[in-house]
């Protein structure tokens, strides 16, 4: 199904001389005008998504252009002008005098449901950079995130809206961007002065911004980031490895420096000395490539896809397709490692293909079973209320048969009663608290729950280095690479003996705690 279309054609139309838009009534195909294009001295000419089309034989006369520019808005510094509450947008070529010598009439349109494919990711609440070449849709799209975040998250949402191409010409916005607020640039250079002065004089949840461009900009969407903001903006590239290699925009993904490796550590990489690393946090967690109006390419962890990236690792983006009104997340065709450590030294990257990235299931933990305990002489209230806190599971329980311990107080072991004797005969170990008190009981909780806690570790532990032992056995057998389960620190460290041990090259890969070890060999 088509989504529906608010072009608001006519406005635009009565903007241009009769003779050059009179032939645009004879066509059935005029929701897919892109623009049209005045040059002096030049033929009329109308551009379709597929086609361009000549609207008279006769040539573009200096009259024809001032016909227009008696009827639009003035121009700005940025060569731009609109029609009031449209969304069109009317772009200026001038000569040496300043003199107005050409026309573009690009064609506004809120198309509603375009961000239908990655809905999910704007509701998240998280920060996403929407990368794609002009006149891929990125705009029209954003302006659908203001107006779904506005309107359906009821989020206070303020657009920064440079030349007026989010929200149309005039001091009333556009319907499209829904009850979201937009805030005028009055030229391209202040652009990051008012993303800064929305944050700080507007208290939105949400800022949207078209066309990230400058290190001024960078730096803006950096600050409001870290104020706890969720930003939503554009910049031109195919994808991002282009953002990797753009001394300008790198600090949108985390900016890239050049680190220098002790020997050890060179020697465990496999690696040159001074190798690249990304400097700090992401402004944006997520980056989406739009590959066309129906299909993306999603990096829903954009540190972690930078890190990998670097050091060589495949990447592989979730890729996703709206059709018929239903998305769907595919399988990506191929991994590519953007960049080895060195390429962006030298002004190269080294795009190779690679085996698709594999990921073992991430083993099972087993259950801690409760730990039954038969009271003898202790407060049950107080056990109960010390249970609702404490870390591990506990179950009271009325029989010695059922128990897994019995738990007294000093005072009723030296009686040394019946029921003490028959704990000791069933062998149920007996613990004895010095005093009846809350405290004695968190202490003893804490005790069990090292102890428990121990066992774990050491299940977990043996787990994980079986896992690592079978990873070097897939790359022995032709795998490239295999990345293991999260682990922490210490596990982490016996995982990257075992890589050496088998003469294979190992790195550490995400944040915690889902920080992993990835086996690979080169």
């Amino acid at each position: 199904m088509r989504p529906p279309i608010d072009a608001d054609l006519k406005a635009l139309i009565e903007k241009m001389p009769p003779r050059i838009v009179e032939p645009l009534g004879e066509r059935d195909d005029l929701s897919e005008l892109l623009e049209v294009v005045m040059d002096l001295g030049r033929e009329p000419e109308a551009r379709f998504l597929d086609e361009s089309y000549i609207l008279s034989d006769d040539e573009v006369t200096e009259d024809d252009i001032q016909y227009v520019l008696d009827r639009i808005s003035p121009f700005g510094g940025d060569n731009r002008a609109g029609i009031e509450r449209t969304l069109h947008r009317i772009s200026a070529i001038r000569n040496r005098s300043d003199k107005v010598v050409g026309l573009t009439l690009r064609v506004g349109r809120a198309i509603y449901g375009t961000i239908r494919i990655i809905e999910d990711l704007i509701l998240t609440g998280k920060s996403v950079l929407l990368l794609g070449k002009p006149g891929v849709g990125k705009t029209t799209m954003l302006r659908e995130v203001a107006r779904v975040l506005a309107d359906d998250a009821h989020k206070r949402v303020v657009v920064v809206d440079t030349s007026n191409e989010i929200a149309g010409d005039g001091d009333i916005p556009h319907s499209g961007i829904g009850k979201g607020r937009r805030m005028h640039v009055q030229s391209p250079a202040a652009q990051h002065a008012v993303m800064i002065e929305a944050v700080e004089n507007h208290m939105p949840e949400v800022i949207v911004i078209d066309e990230i461009g400058t290190e001024l900009e960078a730096n803006a969407a950096r600050t409001i980031a870290e104020r706890g903001v969720q930003l939503v903006a554009t910049a031109h590239g195919n994808s991002l490895e282009n953002l990797v290699l753009n001394p300008t925009l790198s600090d949108l993904i985390g900016g890239i420096q050049s680190v220098t490796l002790g020997d050890v550590e060179a020697r465990r990489r496999r690696t040159q000395k001074t190798v690249l690393e990304r400097r700090a946090p992401p402004t944006f967690d997520i980056v989406v490539e739009i590959q066309g109006w129906s299909r993306v390419a999603v990096h829903t962890d954009v540190a972690e896809v930078v890190d990998r990236g670097l050091r060589g690792f495949p990447v592989t983006p979730e890729i996703r397709i709206v059709d018929d009104e239903k998305v769907s997340i595919v399988p990506s065709p191929q991994s590519v490692s953007f960049a080895r450590n060195g390429d962006l030294d030298s002004g190269r990257l080294a795009s190779r293909q690679a085996s698709e990235r594999r990921r073992e299931p991430e083993p099972p933990v087993p259950e801690v079973p409760p730990t039954r305990i038969l009271p003898y002489g202790v407060n049950k209230g107080k056990l109960q209320q010390a249970i609702q806190s404490s870390p591990v599971p506990i179950e009271l329980v009325d029989e010695i048969d059922e128990a897994d311990l019995l738990l007294t107080t000093k005072n009723f072991y030296r009686r040394r009663t019946q029921a003490l004797k028959e704990a000791e005969e069933q062998g149920r170990p007996v613990y004895v608290l010095r005093k009846n008190t809350t405290t004695q009981i968190h202490q003893f909780f804490r005790a069990i729950n090292r102890g428990k806690s121990g066992a774990q570790s050491r299940e977990r532990a043996s787990i994980a280095i079986k896992e690592a032992e079978e990873a070097a056995t897939r790359l022995d057998g032709g795998d490239h690479t295999v990345e293991l389960s999260p682990q922490g620190s210490y596990i982490r460290h016996l995982q990257h003996q075992i890589a050496e041990e088998r003469g294979l090259s190992s790195s550490s890969s995400g944040r915690e705690p889902r920080r992993r070890v990835v086996f690979y060999r080169q």
